[in-house]
């Protein structure tokens, strides 16, 4: 498993902190969420648009499922006719002893 703390960094914009353990004021707390907030706006505008994009793409997926269904219905009506013609061709054939 990986290693669940984060690594220590040089530069001090980067460091990550605990805002439990860290003893921040409220103030600090506020931004904190405040940019937190920002950056779920952020990533869920973006997976909007992947979701719309994968909804459509499944979407198109059961539509051609659906046409190429009815395609196949319709050719086994077709494939109905012809066995009956052969059955009628058939039982109007020469009549032997091994039919």
């Amino acid at each position: 498993m990986a290693d669940k703390t984060p690594k220590e960094s040089d530069a001090p914009f980067a460091t990550r902190i605990d805002p439990a353990k860290e003893g921040l004021s409220s103030e600090q707390m506020h931004f904190i969420k405040q940019v937190e907030r920002a950056q779920w706006k952020k990533k869920t505008h973006l997976l909007r648009g992947r979701n719309a994009v994968t909804g459509l793409a499944i979407g198109a997926l059961v539509l051609g499922i659906y046409g190429y269904t009815f395609y196949s219905v319709s050719q086994e009506k077709i494939m109905d006719e012809i066995d009956e013609e052969a059955k009628r061709a058939r039982m109007q054939g020469p009549s032997t002893g091994a039919n």
